[in-house]
Order: C-alpha cells, then sequence, then structure tokens
C-alpha cells in the first residue's frame, strides 16, 4: 500500500516492496505475475473493506455522505491509490465495479418509491455525492490545495457536505 499509494504503479519498485514485506523479489512475481496484477490485488483489498465497512443508506445520504467523508480523510494512502488507479487508467477491480452497480439500484429503487430525489439520475447522484465527500482528501487537486481554509475545520467541512447532499437527495 504504502509504495504503490506512493509512487503509482509506474513508480512503484518491486524490490522495494519485497524489502519492506521482507520476502524475495522473486517470489512476488512468481505468485502476482506482474506489477499490475500486484497494485490491484492491494487496490481490491482495501476496497472491501471500504464496501463492507460503508454500506450506503439511500434513507439517509447525508450520514453516508458523512461516513465516506471520515473514512476518506481518515486513510489518505487509499485515497491516493485510487487516484493512481485512475491516472494510470487501470481497469476497476470486478468487486469496485459490482459495489457502485449495487449502489445505483439502491438509490434507484429509493427514487422509485419517492424517499430519494428523482431530479438526478442516480448514477449521477452516487457521483455526486462521493466527490463531494473525498474532495477534500490530499488525492483531489481542487480540495485541500485551492480551499485550504476549509480543511482546517473538517468538523465544519462535514456538516456543509452533508447539508449539500441532504439538498440535492430531498425528496421531490
Amino acid at each position: 500500500m504504502a509504495e504503490f499509494s506512493a509512487y503509482g504503479i509506474a513508480g512503484a519498485r518491486v524490490d522495494r516492496i519485497a524489502r519492506s514485506a521482507g520476502c524475495n523479489k522473486n517470489l512476488i512475481y512468481i505468485y502476482f505475475g506482474n506489477k499490475e496484477t500486484l497494485f490491484t490485488t492491494v487496490l481490491e483489498k482495501h476496497l472491501l473493506r471500504v464496501y463492507s465497512d460503508l454500506a450506503i443508506t439511500p434513507d439517509d445520504l447525508p450520514g453516508y455522505a458523512e461516513r465516506v467523508f471520515d473514512f476518506a480523510m481518515a486513510n489518505p494512502d487509499l485515497m491516493r491509490l485510487m487516484a493512481w488507479s485512475n491516472l494510470e487508467q487501470q481497469n476497476a477491480p470486478a468487486a469496485r465495479a459490482a459495489a457502485h452497480a449495487a449502489k445505483v439500484a439502491e438509490l434507484a429503487t429509493a427514487q422509485e418509491n419517492g424517499t430519494l430525489s428523482a431530479t438526478f439520475p442516480p448514477a449521477v447522484l452516487l457521483t455526486a455525492v462521493m466527490t463531494l465527500a473525498t474532495a477534500w482528501t490530499a488525492a483531489n487537486p481542487f480540495g485541500p490545495s485551492l480551499d485550504p481554509a476549509a480543511a482546517k475545520d473538517p468538523g465544519r467541512l462535514r456538516e456543509t457536505i452533508a447539508d449539500v447532499v441532504r439538498l440535492i437527495s430531498r425528496a421531490d
């Protein structure tokens, strides 16, 4: 995690990973085949934890945004790992795509039931929530570097994000 989140796939070195793990570099290649598979394995392992710890709650989308915000702020290495994955155009692990589709489906059901605004398509709503909740992480070029004042008061920032999500998701 540390090597890939600091350097990305291209910059990471398997010899440093092996040294840090106290194992033989060749064994890593034998087990994983290549550096890209190792990266995807590391990313998927950490994302599986996210999926189980951060279940979406369509009936309390602002609360979900707050939990995602808290998680993102507490796990900067994972946020950088995801940024590297996007920058280096790695295919999303299958579990990530499945978790995303399940969240979109839950939001669509809540919209159909009238408990969630249908103003925005469910996939757009989910993207908006996730983007707002993770915007002030170190991996995002627009949050902390352009708005350092907001980052100094994470409690207020968290509340503001929840307020925005409340406004965009309020049932019609």
